[in-house]
């Protein structure tokens, strides 16, 4: 049974005031896939979740400050949007399902992926350097073409980029 909407409204607002795009049916999903064929395409699978709140949320916000940006953002809700959280996870070839979850596809495939064991107990501003290390790597006309998704080591430090906008770099 799905959350109640009073409780989750609050929680897609914090991704659709951002303009991130709201799938809510397995066909809204798949018409987002098909239409990010030839481009970059960031999925925030949102929860009702501390860690969605104080890491996930925070850090796709911040990640939308960089420079380097994919060419789209959409979001399912786990435990609201039931058909559309189960059809976004069928395009994560074979990646366990968690949420909160962000990953960056490219061509309509998984390049980089962020589960909830490397959102959880991070801080957002930890997270959103992973996110843009790998806009940096992935989005943009000279990106490689890469086989596997990459999925960072929690104990990896974040380093901040000379190109971050100062406001991002002040709370790193």
């Amino acid at each position: 049974m799905p959350y109640p909407e009073a409780l989750v409204a609050p929680m897609r607002a914090e991704l659709t005031r951002l303009g991130v795009e709201e799938l809510h049916t397995a066909a809204e999903v798949d018409a987002a896939f098909e239409a990010a064929e030839d481009q970059t395409m960031v999925l925030v699978i949102n929860s009702v979740c501390g860690c969605a709140a104080a890491n996930a949320r925070p850090a796709v916000a911040l990640a939308m400050q960089h420079t380097v940006q994919p060419d789209k953002y959409v979001t399912v809700f786990a435990g609201q949007d039931l058909e559309a959280t189960a059809q976004a996870r069928k395009y994560l070839a074979g990646i366990p399902p968690s949420s909160p979850f962000i990953a960056l596809f490219r061509n309509g495939d998984p390049v980089f992926v962020l589960e909830r064991r490397h959102i959880e107990g991070r801080s957002a501003s930890a997270i959103a350097m992973d996110l843009v290390r790998a806009y940096d790597r992935f989005c943009g006309d000279e990106a490689p073409d890469v086989d596997e998704p990459e999925r960072p080591g929690i104990a990896e430090a974040p380093s901040a980029s000379p190109d971050l906008p100062s406001t991002f770099r002040s709370i790193l």
